[in-house]
């Protein structure tokens, strides 16, 4: 088990901080710089910023704040979203064709 309070653990995570800080500085640079890039196609253009994006998002929400580390709590939190989406999805679609009684539908 390691000790974070020593003073070679923190050395180690400032350079990672000061790593993750330069590819944050690097990605928007090239957020920027593709700005004034024509490219003809949108598919591509939303394409390539929404990877940029990604890129930087997952090293703010991963090292930031410290969610890498934390990976049983984001698999419960994943399955239990998860299970909810289909449950849900599942009401709606069984329910889909059951009307309340004494209404109309689509004019019958």
């Amino acid at each position: 088990m390691s000790d974070h309070s020593s003073p070679e653990q923190f050395k180690k995570d400032i350079r990672v901080y000061m790593t993750i800080f330069g590819a944050l500085l690097v990605g928007t640079a090239l957020t920027v710089g593709l700005y004034y890039v024509h490219i003809p196609s949108v598919f591509w253009t939303i394409t390539i910023a929404l990877v940029v994006a990604s890129v930087k998002s997952f090293l703010v929400a991963g090292y930031f704040m410290h969610l890498i580390s934390e990976k049983k709590v984001i698999y419960a939190t994943l399955a239990t979203t998860a299970f909810f989406f289909v449950a849900l999805m599942g009401l709606t679609l069984w329910s889909m064709n059951d009307f309340p009684a004494m209404t109309t539908v689509n004019g019958k």
